[in-house]
């Protein structure tokens, strides 16, 4: 079979086609328009803190935040976005002095590797506005064992 330019620049096409549409599929919010905010845009939209935590990756001063004491039914949602996080269920009092939990809701975190400090840690951040949320430990509570330490700053309750 011969290869005519038409079927080469379909090939092609295809080809060059087939690996966005996996990562769109892999990643349910790439056309999120939170993604496509300019940086003076999320400026104008958060509290001076929360820009600093969610855009910056900052990390607010530990026993900080109203939300340590927050125990009420309801959601932890990204402030920057609105999507929601964690379920109040699942929070508990870690002694760290940020709001921890030992699981998200599935879909809603991206995960990546944070060096700053010189030793790996596990970073997440909102999936769908990339805000800094905070770290996942492995000294959590049962039944994951996993520790998702926040920044309060990062998040907002939506009582039930």
């Amino acid at each position: 079979m011969s290869l005519s330019r038409r079927n080469f620049l379909m090939a092609t096409a295809l080809a060059t086609a087939v690996p966005g549409l996996a990562l769109a599929a892999a990643d349910p919010y790439a056309a999120s328009a939170f993604r496509k905010l300019a940086d003076g845009d999320w400026k104008k939209r958060l509290p001076g803190a929360a820009y600093e935590v969610l855009r910056r990756e900052d990390t607010e001063r530990p026993g900080s935040s109203p939300l340590l004491g927050e125990h009420r039914k309801g959601t932890f949602a990204c402030l920057g976005c609105g999507l929601a996080l964690f379920k109040s269920d699942w929070k508990y009092e870690s002694g760290t002095g940020w709001p921890s939990f030992y699981t998200a809701i599935p879909g809603a975190l991206a995960k990546k590797i944070d060096l700053k400090i010189g030793i790996p840690r596990n970073e997440y951040h909102c999936a769908q506005c990339l805000g800094h949320q905070g770290h996942v430990f492995d000294d959590g509570p049962r039944p994951t064992g996993l520790r998702y330490c926040n920044n309060g700053v990062a998040l907002k309750f939506i009582p039930a």
